[in-house]
């Protein structure tokens, strides 16, 4: 009896992994079509096809495309929450840089892509509204910490909030023309307007 029930166990594992991966693939397929192809040509079965997998497994693993994309972009998200932790605090350059290519990459152009549905789809609206404003609030958390801002004083939230907004300003123009020089001078630019911003002591000395 014991055999028996210690070889169901680990056969249960390796399935789990499986499914992990077949969800983690799944995931990763949908930001990168939706990326390139838009929500209109981003079916399903398209993903599913660069998965790897068959539409019934996708279908499994997420009932309605709506179900998928919103997950698909969330995971993304969060991947690149725990890159931007490795990034050194110490150095501001390099922190700027990192989050404004938050904004530059496939996973804002997904976003981009799911933000234009959503404004059209009304199953779709709540959803991307709600993984927005929390995907916000964190990307915000993230930079008030990396950057070493003191949102206790006046002016210095607003500070954070303007140059997100200022990354995402660029995102948006990258999705026409990719004018990496002229984005590398802002982003210096910014490196030092932040660092005169938010160093300033409070007395102002």
């Amino acid at each position: 009896m014991g055999v028996v029930s210690t070889g169901s166990r680990s056969d249960r594992y390796p399935k789990q992994d499986r499914s992990r991966a077949t969800r983690q693939r799944l995931l990763e397929a949908a930001v990168a079509c939706l990326a390139e192809h838009g929500w209109a040509g981003s079916t399903v079965t398209v993903v599913a096809e660069r998965a790897g997998v068959s539409r019934g497994a996708a279908q499994h693993h997420f009932p309605t495309r709506e179900d998928l994309f919103t997950a698909a972009v969330e995971y993304v998200a969060e991947q690149r929450s725990t890159a931007l932790r490795s990034v050194s605090a110490q150095n501001r350059t390099a922190v700027v840089a990192a989050l404004v290519d938050l904004y530059t990459g496939p996973l804002f152009r997904a976003a981009l892509h799911l933000w234009v549905a959503a404004s059209n789809e009304e199953q779709l609206h709540a959803r991307v509204t709600e993984l927005e404003a929390r995907v916000g609030r964190e990307t915000h958390r993230m930079a008030v910490e990396l950057l070493g801002a003191d949102e206790s004083r006046p002016g210095v939230r607003e500070t954070v909030q303007g140059f997100l907004d200022m990354a995402r300003g660029l995102g948006l123009a990258n999705v026409l023309t990719d004018d990496r020089a002229r984005r590398e001078r802002v982003v210096a630019q910014w490196a030092v307007l932040l660092d005169e911003a938010l160093s300033t002591s409070p007395s102002g000395d």
